[in-house]
């Protein structure tokens, strides 16, 4: 039997390598949206650089969302030695650092557009693989804490690159070929992790006869995909998991908190330009600089989310009031467009992110349908919450600044969609007081299914520390 210590060790080793994954993927998402591609595009064609912008975002947002659900579901259905998330974290890897590798000379918008849908696609499978590993092995009186220290390395990895990359920017090749190093380098670690852990298989999928279970790990180490089932259950998860209330107002709140960050996100070397007056390279240093802040920011709010939360066993309030701080913010550089103006709002904004990134990461895994049978799927279409407002902010946004006002009216568009996500969160306590999943429901699943810890037994309300 595994000791309280040995288990604790363990999760602590699974949120440290996950942490270094999530720092990969972070620095490659945000190197790129936010300093490379802008900077790319903007050299192509200088008087389209806004319109060109959003189509090259929208068009490999739109394409890359379809590969969530799907890896999701298939690595459902996926037995090896390595356990069901390692292959596609690999894979992933693998084919996301050879089309960045490719970005770097990219000298069209179509190739540049191109290997940016290949390089989304890929690193989306290596991270609805790796985000499924948390309800497969962590209970939920750890989650707050052990995705705060997942967070936190995406935060970190994230503002490294866009420090790293901004005085860079003229340097793409190279950039690009850290990225990729640090991809392949991240999902190494984890695999090599997983293959120390035991692969577990719930209980309630063991076979009810001496027959091999169509979920546990397959003969010899094999890969086994369910090929027969496969199709029909991508099918299923876009109806069956809207049945769960909890689960659908938490993607809805997700959605438009997404969507009210990312109108601004991507638009942030513009702002500084055309909003604030700073000149091109002199906006790419001030980028590095209100990196910083919101990147600490960020920390604060996401480690003390992460522990208040599973500390109360209660996500929403934290949900709630990220969702208005984020819609607060946005009136700071209305009001004062200044580089002063936007170091306030970067801090704003960055502690309202990582509250949400903390409550609303933790929440989703106790909301999942079916108590996380389906994990991988699921959190695969939950993560649609992200990906879909990512595509088409970019492209509300171009209509919102030369259609309604300039940037004014995106930083108001900006608000409201922050309030409608603040009333979505609301309603998931409405949900789950009237019988959707709760943290209790989901802890006595892990109890059930032997998924927490690795077959460790807690009791309700534990709140070992994750020391990571």
């Amino acid at each position: 039997m595994l000791t309280g210590a040995t288990t604790t060790g363990r999760t602590r080793a699974l949120a440290g390598s996950l942490s270094v994954v999530s720092l990969a993927l972070a620095a490659s998402y945000a190197a790129v949206l936010v300093v490379l591609l802008p900077n790319q595009v903007a050299g192509i064609d200088p008087s389209r650089k806004v319109e060109n912008l959003a189509l090259v975002t929208t068009v490999s947002f739109v394409v890359a969302i379809a590969s969530q659900p799907l890896v999701g579901a298939l690595s459902d259905r996926t037995r090896s030695r390595y356990g069901r998330r390692v292959p596609w974290m690999v894979g992933g890897a693998l084919v996301s650092a050879a089309a960045l590798f490719a970005m770097g000379g990219a000298g069209s918008l179509v190739l540049l557009g191109a290997l940016w849908v290949v390089a989304q696609f890929a690193l989306n499978a290596v991270d609805v693989a790796s985000s499924a590993v948390v309800p497969d092995e962590v209970p939920p009186s750890r989650r707050g804490r052990v995705l705060a220290v997942v967070g936190a390395g995406g935060v970190l990895g994230g503002g490294a690159a866009v420090v790293l990359a901004g005085p860079r920017a003229d340097q793409p090749g190279t950039v690009y070929l850290g990225l990729g190093l640090c991809v392949l380098v991240a999902t190494a670690v984890f695999a090599v992790g997983a293959r120390a852990r035991p692969v577990s298989v719930p209980a309630s999928r063991a076979p009810a006869s001496g027959r091999p279970s169509p979920d546990g790990p397959a003969q010899g180490g094999k890969l086994a995909l369910r090929g027969g089932r496969a199709i029909p259950a991508v099918v299923r998860l876009v109806v069956a998991p809207w049945r769960t209330q909890a689960f659908t107002r938490t993607f809805v709140a997700r959605f438009f908190f997404v969507f009210a960050y990312h109108l601004v996100f991507a638009y942030q070397l513009f702002i500084l330009t055309d909003h604030v007056g700073l000149g091109t390279d002199e906006a790419n240093r001030a980028i590095g600089a209100l990196t910083v802040v919101g990147l600490l920011s960020v920390l604060v709010g996401i480690t003390v989310t992460g522990w208040l939360s599973d500390r109360t066993g209660d996500r929403i309030p934290y949900l709630v009031g990220a969702c208005g701080l984020l819609a607060v913010s946005f009136f700071v550089p209305l009001g004062s467009p200044t580089v002063a103006g936007m170091a306030v709002f970067a801090a704003l904004r960055g502690l309202a992110f990582g509250a949400h990134l903390a409550a609303s990461s933790a929440l989703v895994t106790e909301v999942l349908p079916d108590g996380g049978a389906s994990a991988g799927k699921d959190l695969g279409l939950y993560n649609m919450a992200t990906n879909i407002p990512q595509a088409v902010a970019p492209a509300v946004a171009a209509v919102v600044i030369a259609r309604l006002g300039g940037y004014p009216a995106l930083f108001v568009t900006a608000s409201v969609a922050a309030v409608v996500a603040l009333v979505g969160a609301l309603l998931v306590r409405r949900a789950r007081a009237a019988g959707d999943p709760s943290p209790a429901a989901g802890l006595d699943h892990d109890a059930r299914h032997g998924t927490a810890a690795a077959g460790e037994a807690e009791a309700p309300g534990r709140t070992d520390p994750v020391d990571a």
